[in-house]
């Protein structure tokens, strides 16, 4: 795996568990819903995760993430659609697919270092 890939693989990882940070270890929708400064961060967070994503899919088509085209998809509804963002989809984005990229970001970075 090359040094850009890991870099890129790193910060998926860290942008991903930064989410349950802002979130204060709660999966609570109506915590969210009503906080719009962890709304904001978290949308911060998908922004980067989806540029990391997009990155590391132009360095390496091969590499395979089950919803790496939806990640980065829903990174530019946020930055270039910002009045279109639906709060649902953000929920559902880190409720289901952010802890399944966190397991194979996680799978391809150890399966890449031997």
């Amino acid at each position: 795996m090359m040094e850009e890939e890991k870099k890129l693989f790193n910060d998926i990882e860290q942008d991903a568990l930064n989410i349950d940070i802002h979130l204060e270890g709660r999966r609570n929708w109506e915590e969210f819903a009503t906080n719009i400064t962890k709304r904001r961060a978290v949308e911060r967070e998908l922004e980067i995760i989806g540029e990391a994503t997009n990155n590391l899919l132009k360095s390496n088509p091969g590499i395979s993430l089950s919803h790496g085209r939806k990640i980065v998809n829903l990174r530019n509804r946020v930055i270039h659609a910002y009045d279109a963002v639906d709060d649902t989809i953000i929920w559902k984005a880190v409720v289901k697919d952010i802890p399944l990229l966190i397991e194979e970001v996680r799978q391809l970075m150890s399966s890449g270092s031997e």
